[in-house]
């Protein structure tokens, strides 16, 4: 049984941890990768790397930690993933490669729009809507400036805009 300094059992306060977030990591990891199954497995992989420096880790740190291997987990994973595959486009994906539905359909459309924009500025939106972060935390999570997580929000959301067909003058507040 391995213990911190504190005495507390590693594999306890890790199982623990696993049992509290990993639906919450999950969930956020869908967000990122678009795919249920890519996200169990990015998230799976986090966790048996960050096991072994559990106990460096302390409770008010741990799940920021874990979130922030799970995006470097997807960005990393996308490079390699599409160094060796060619993915298909629009509706010919196969069925497994898609979020699951758990909306309607406008909730669809706007999961397909949210996995065609780039990497960090999907994670930046994310991180921003979903799991309701400021832009400190934003760039310590993707690990870049303050003015480059503003950017990567600002595009992203511009993305959507522009793609759900939304002029600029609605969503600014002007009729």
């Amino acid at each position: 049984m391995t213990r911190t300094e504190s005495g507390v059992d590693v594999a306890s306060s890790f199982d623990q941890f696993v049992h509290d977030n990993q639906q919450a990591l999950v969930r956020y990891a869908v967000l990122l990768s678009g795919s249920r199954a890519d996200a169990e497995d990015m998230v799976q992989e986090v966790l048996v790397r960050v096991f072994p420096r559990w106990g460096d880790l302390t409770p008010a740190t741990a799940y920021a930690y874990v979130r922030r291997a799970v995006t470097n987990e997807h960005l990393s994973w996308r490079r390699r993933w599409s160094t060796r595959h060619i993915r298909p486009a629009g509706d010919d994906l196969p069925e497994g490669e898609h979020v699951d539905r758990l909306w309607g359909e406008r909730d669809e459309r706007l999961w397909r729009l949210l996995r065609e924009l780039p990497r960090q500025q999907r994670a930046a939106v994310v991180l921003r809507y979903y799991e309701d972060l400021t832009d400190e935390e934003i760039s310590q999570v993707l690990g870049c400036r303050l003015a480059t997580v503003r950017s990567h929000v600002s595009r992203g959301l511009a993305g959507l805009r522009s793609a759900i067909g939304m002029p600029e003058r609605a969503w600014r507040g002007h009729d």
